[in-house]
């Protein structure tokens, strides 16, 4: 929620944070949201929700709702936001980052890890 708040409303007034001047920097970090999304939500969807899935079919759910949720948002931002833009690039970087949360999830898992 906290996530969708910061990316539709835009927030007036003099803001006095330093800033980072790294090449494509909001890119590596829409990457690193979807990569903790998709390894935090692995772990709600099998401990919260105690369902008894298998990992490949958790994994493929939580992939598929954080790609939708990140196209989702950007199609927000690009139609109802005067502030933001819709970015194809950050429905890439939102993929990407979730699927490589997923490959780690996989990797862990297969190497014995419980995700605890």
């Amino acid at each position: 929620m906290f996530i969708t708040f910061l990316s539709l409303f835009f927030f007036t007034g003099e803001m006095s944070v330093p800033r980072l001047n790294i090449p494509h920097i909001d890119k590596i970090v829409h990457f690193l949201f979807y990569f903790i999304f998709v390894v935090l939500g692995v772990k709600a969807v099998r401990e919260i929700f105690k369902v008894n899935l298998e990992l490949k079919k958790v994994l493929l759910y939580t992939v598929t709702f954080a790609c939708s949720y990140g196209i989702i948002i950007e199609l927000l931002q690009y139609a109802f936001t005067e502030s933001r833009q819709g970015d194809i690039l950050d429905v890439l970087a939102n993929s990407m980052g979730a699927l490589a949360g997923m490959f780690l999830v996989k990797r862990l898992v297969f190497k014995g890890w419980s995700l605890k």
